[in-house]
């Protein structure tokens, strides 16, 4: 923390004697990030944004900070903003759809997350993130399918493996569950990792 407080203070005069630069403020918003004073990031990342009111870092990191204060309507804006000029911007999509089922928009949510699953069909995390949604939204088959696919592409993965076993057990489906725990502890997941 000191760290981040000495380089704040050095960022502050430079701002301060310099003209306009934007990475010094993109540095001293990080550093207000680092030492988690989310308003003063918001603050910096909006100083940044009246200069220039698409710069992606300035927006993704103010939607950041606006999540970490509970203003979700601030944050959809900033990474629907952000998509608008950057549609592949992974994410930024990721973040709108965990605002969105914040704000109760489950579907749109939903919505977001199909989408990036498009994107990026490589991606463990994502197919990970829909089938939790999915599963919240009781559509349990597709959540399964979206938990083997997580697991197939990161298959030491231990929290995904349970998150599937949980639903199968969930479902009454014990021999599959026992199945898939026999089938991860053979891949090398420890046994106590899936307790």
């Amino acid at each position: 923390n000191q760290r981040w407080r000495d380089s704040l203070t050095h960022l502050n005069r430079l701002i301060a004697t310099q003209p306009w630069s934007t990475d010094v403020h993109l540095r001293k918003a990080a550093a207000n990030m680092e030492l988690q004073q989310w308003q003063y990031a918001i603050d910096e990342y909006g100083t940044i944004l009246e200069h220039e009111p698409h710069n992606p870092a300035a927006l993704f990191y103010r939607g950041y900070a606006s999540t970490k204060l509970r203003h979700y309507d601030v944050a959809r804006r900033d990474y629907e903003t952000l998509l608008a000029r950057l549609p592949r911007h992974a994410e930024a999509r990721l973040s709108l759809s965990y605002v969105l089922q914040q704000l109760g928009r489950k579907t749109e949510a939903l919505d977001q997350l199909n989408l990036l699953v498009e994107q990026r069909p490589d991606s463990a995390v994502v197919f990970a993130s829909r089938a939790a949604l999915e599963d919240e939204l009781k559509q349990h088959e597709a959540a399964l399918y979206d938990w083997d696919q997580a697991t197939q592409l990161e298959p030491l993965n231990a929290d995904y493996e349970v998150s599937c076993v949980a639903l199968l057990l969930r479902l009454k489906r014990h021999g599959e569950a026992l199945r898939r725990l026999d089938a991860a502890s053979k891949r090398g997941i420890p046994p106590g990792v899936l307790h």
